[in-house]
């Protein structure tokens, strides 16, 4: 199970957008999570969009709403079970969900305002459908490459 939760100023993001990153978002996460693009992995991820009014968040101590439409902020908090999040596999997430932002958001690179927060959620603190959940019974799903089975495995001592 992963949660992206995308918290955007209200209207910054269109529809289509939405749409766009509901799917790109969710790859940036998956691909580096099991190890290959895997669209049967897909239902374990949920992307949420937050909005709020822009005299709701500020950068540098002033209010969104007394700047001008070019100070832009965002802020992506992504939730992940806890497996092999090695910084480089980290950083490969983080710089995905990046350009898939920019990418729908019709921009060259991504904006500075833009941030990114990884969490990793401890084994056993995570629950769904009435129990506790674990990556480890998803190693034997077949969704997972066999080089992010071990890493997994190793990663939590199992």
């Amino acid at each position: 199970m992963t949660i992206i939760t995308v918290n955007t100023a209200r209207g910054r993001l269109s529809l289509e957008q939405r749409r766009e990153l509901a799917e790109t978002l969710t790859d940036a996460v998956l691909v580096p999570e099991v190890g290959r693009f895997a669209p049967t992995a897909r239902p374990g991820f949920q992307v949420h969009f937050v909005e709020r009014e822009r005299d709701m968040m500020a950068i540098g101590g002033r209010l969104l709403a007394d700047t001008g439409p070019e100070v832009d902020a965002m802020v992506i908090d992504i939730a992940v079970m806890d497996a092999a999040w090695q910084p480089e596999v980290r950083a490969e997430v983080i710089e995905r969900v990046l350009a898939a932002l920019a990418a729908a958001c019709g921009l060259d690179k991504p904006a500075p305002g833009w941030w990114v927060n990884f969490r990793v959620i401890d084994e056993g603190s995570w629950g769904s459908s009435g129990g506790v959940l674990s990556v480890l019974p998803l190693l034997q799903s077949e969704v997972f490459t066999e080089e992010r089975v071990k890493a997994v495995r190793a990663a939590l001592g199992a």
